[in-house]
């Protein structure tokens, strides 16, 4: 499957501002980079870093007072692995690679160690592996409002299932920590996403299972509003401090971010199988 991307930035700063962004879509196996351009205007000394343990890619810029733009425009093939979900398990802790071991401990806004009556109360009956982690999908989808204007950048896990609202961010927090409550381990991934309506950046999340080839992260979006098989990772952390796509370190106003993506020829429909990049 491929995709065409990308987004538009732009800030007014009324002294020396740095900035960090991290919009580029990742590289990586199942994800295949084929063009793309950065554009910042007026132009100015660009620092790039990719994560090693991650593979997110930050930009650096120190903009002068007034107006800066930063443009992004990607070509991106993906080739996920779409398997049976019910052949997809849990590992006991005792065989996870130490590597994803950060992605079970709570963190700033999942905090998993808040919720474990409850997460073992309510999914400690399900299936183990993808089942379980679709079954918290789906009690958030159900019992959690889409609702704008109700969360802001404080808002945590423990709030969200408090409140019963929240936006994307807000979904995949919680079921974050909900996953880390049951010792699966799982992240905050920040993407490009295929049939959401409006387009924006979206947060969905993955969970580390075992599956019929392996171990690895699999896509889960509890908002149910875009195709898991059309995510284009930009980023992936413990949750979303980690992986902003924009921060300012100064004073700035800023307008809407302008985000698109679009499929280059027919696309498959969504799928009900457990995917994977990777």
């Amino acid at each position: 499957m491929r995709f065409r991307l990308g987004c538009r930035l732009g800030y007014r700063t009324t002294n020396e501002t740095t900035f960090i962004f991290n919009v580029e879509a990742q590289q990586s196996a199942g994800q295949v980079i084929e063009e793309e351009r950065l554009e910042i205007a007026p132009t100015l000394r660009q620092e790039q870093w990719q994560m090693p343990e991650t593979g997110n890619r930050y930009l650096r810029v120190t903009a002068s007072p007034g107006e800066l733009i930063v443009k992004y425009e990607a070509v991106v093939s993906l080739t996920p692995s779409l398997e049976d979900p019910n052949a997809v398990t849990e590992l006991n802790p005792s065989n996870l690679p130490l590597n994803v071991f950060p992605y079970l401990n709570p963190s700033r806004y999942c905090q998993s160690d808040k919720l474990d009556r409850f997460a073992r109360s309510t999914f400690g009956a399900l299936q183990p592996g993808y089942t379980r982690v679709n079954g918290i999908c789906n009690w958030i989808y159900d019992y959690v409002s889409y609702e704008g204007g109700v969360s802001d950048a404080m808002t945590s896990a423990f709030d969200t299932v408090t409140q019963r609202a929240g936006v994307c961010r807000d979904f995949a927090h919680l079921g974050i920590a909900l996953c880390r409550t049951m010792n699966i381990p799982a992240r905050y991934v920040s993407a490009y996403a295929f049939r959401l309506n409006p387009p924006d950046f979206h947060a969905v999340f993955e969970a580390f299972l075992q599956g019929p080839n392996g171990p690895g992260w699999y896509l889960f979006d509890p908002t149910r509003m875009s195709d898991p098989a059309g995510l284009v990772r930009i980023g992936v952390g413990r949750d979303a401090a980690d992986v902003a796509f924009g921060s300012a370190f100064g004073a700035v106003s800023y307008d809407i971010p302008q985000v698109h993506i679009e499929a280059d020829g027919e696309q498959s429909p969504a799928t009900t199988q457990a995917i994977r990049l990777g």
